[in-house]
């Protein structure tokens, strides 16, 4: 079920206070080359290293002012410096806070130009953003990653409808499974999100567990022209906030 969205794509002036009942989202730009030197000052010298292993130059600048965003927003929530916070990963991949068991649950997801984080109190959330590329070949890659219902679903639309129909699913699909903290041990054809362009998005079916249904919301997220963006969380009695970085 949609949520009611608070401050939609909102610029603060303030960072806001995330309430226990709020789920806070952030959409980021990546391309600010001018904000490169300021933004590695927040990051570990691991991370420092890690970014330096990209071959491509925007690929190295898109990692690091994802990454520092992130620590930013962490310390603004935590009330830690960002520099002492100690991420780790679990066993298939999610990115948690290591110290003193914190509370606090996040997820991020970064495609072309722009990055999405998700924050919550003790409820767990998933976040996808996606670059919508033309060239793709939709019911060739939907045979491996959506169920049989979502193919078919898939398959029946005109060409105008398949290009966002697609990109729906898909990131829907990544949220859900972020929000698991599972990854890819959890097949995708496991369970079938809504995918039309003029339907709510909606966990409908999961053959692994069908009291997951009930158990998480997802939401549409807003974003640029040509991206496509979604949210899963816990739950179903909270407010989605979204908020847009600024730099500076």
């Amino acid at each position: 079920m949609e949520k009611a969205v608070c401050e939609q794509r909102h610029i603060p002036i303030t960072l806001p206070e995330l309430m226990e009942k709020e789920v806070h989202v952030w959409l980021a730009p990546l391309n600010v080359p001018t904000m490169l030197s300021h933004y590695q000052q927040v990051l570990t010298e691991e991370e420092l290293a890690q970014a330096r292993r990209f071959y491509f130059e925007h690929d190295r600048l898109h990692w690091t002012i994802a990454r520092a965003v992130l620590r930013l927003l962490l310390s603004h929530y935590t009330g830690v410096m960002p520099l002492r916070i100690e991420l780790d990963k679990n066993a298939y991949g999610k990115p948690f806070i290591a110290q003193n068991a914190s509370a606090l649950r996040f997820n991020l997801s970064h495609s072309g130009d722009f990055a999405l984080y998700a924050f919550a109190w003790q409820r767990e959330v998933g976040i996808d953003i996606e670059y919508m590329r033309d060239s793709v070949a939709y019911d060739e890659l939907a045979a491996h990653v959506f169920s049989a219902s979502e193919q078919e679903t898939l398959r029946a639309l005109s060409p105008a409808l398949k290009h966002r129909a697609f990109y729906n699913a898909w990131t829907r699909k990544e949220a859900y499974i972020k929000a698991r903290g599972l990854g890819l041990s959890l097949p995708l054809d496991l369970f079938d999100v809504s995918l039309l362009p003029d339907e709510p998005a909606v966990l409908l079916a999961s053959r692994e567990d069908e009291r997951e249904v009930s158990r998480w919301s997802m939401y549409t997220l807003p974003t640029p022209s040509d991206y496509a963006g979604a949210l899963v969380a816990e739950g179903h009695d909270w407010l989605l906030c979204c908020w847009q970085w600024r730099h500076s």
